[in-house]
């Protein structure tokens, strides 16, 4: 037997992709089997998984959710998308840290931050030039929506403090620090290492300017706390905050996160 978009159909020797979308969804161009692309004159086996698809077609939330199953694994996707993650910032970490969460679909994210959205964020950070003057955690929120609409989004538009942070995020699996500032980040590293002690954390600390990629790295400093970056290259003159090296900061720590969620941290 065969499993086509989750329905069985029977199977037989010589079965191409494209004879049996021919019946179960007319139309596609898309082929994955067993969590791979493939062409359309890809002959099945008995027993394989296919998931059929139109482009362009916006996918219901069941056929994203099976999208993501075919991509990641049953196993991989179950912990994901009972996940919780906050995020502290969202600026040129905090924004792609969730994008990348988004697209990997942990179900629930927590958005914090006070800030609007300025023209001189445009050049790292997610978001577009007809957001300028919005609140981040809205047009985050919004941006986030289109590439899956399906994940529970909550927002916390306020300035975070360090008396503050414990109580909005105790219910999170892991909290991602993405301030810009020191005073920020050493005051959640406080919170992780005291009242969030035990919860999993994910911090940031050297990532300007245009040095090897190489040196940013992720590193465990207490048991579930970890640290990204390469702890020294910080803004300034002649040295400002740029698109690669920020971004690849926080895809590590988008990455740290998910290791953490499928506990293999």
């Amino acid at each position: 037997m065969l499993l086509v978009n989750e329905i069985t159909y029977e199977f037989r020797d010589g079965l191409r992709v494209v004879d049996v979308a021919a019946k179960a969804k007319p139309g596609a161009d898309l082929f994955i089997v067993n969590g791979h692309p493939v062409s359309s004159s890809f002959i099945l086996e008995d027993g394989d998984s296919c998931w059929l698809i139109r482009k362009g077609e916006q996918p219901t939330a069941d056929e994203l959710e099976r999208l993501l199953y075919a991509r990641h694994s049953p196993g991989v996707h179950d912990k994901v998308k009972k996940a919780s993650v906050g995020i502290m910032g969202l600026g040129g970490l905090g924004s792609p840290v969730a994008v990348a969460l988004a697209r990997v679909g942990v179900g629930h994210l927590l958005l914090a931050d006070f800030d609007v959205v300025e023209p001189s964020n445009l050049n790292r950070q997610q978001y577009f030039i007809d957001q300028i003057g919005e609140k981040k955690t809205q047009a985050l929120k919004y941006n986030l929506g289109r590439i899956n609409p399906y994940l529970r989004i909550e927002t916390v538009n306020v300035v975070l403090t360090e008396e503050s942070i414990p109580a909005l995020f105790n219910g999170v699996d892991v909290l991602a620090e993405c301030f810009d500032g020191a005073e920020m980040k050493a005051a959640a590293l406080r919170c992780a290492l005291g009242p969030l002690k035990g919860k999993c954390f994910v911090g940031a600390s050297g990532m300007a300017g245009f040095a090897d990629s190489n040196m940013i790295c992720t590193r465990k400093i207490r048991d579930r706390v970890y640290l990204v970056g390469d702890g020294e290259t910080e803004a300034r003159p002649g040295q400002g905050l740029m698109a690669p090296r920020v971004g690849i900061a926080a895809h590590h720590q988008a990455n740290q996160i998910l290791r953490l969620l499928l506990e293999v941290a």
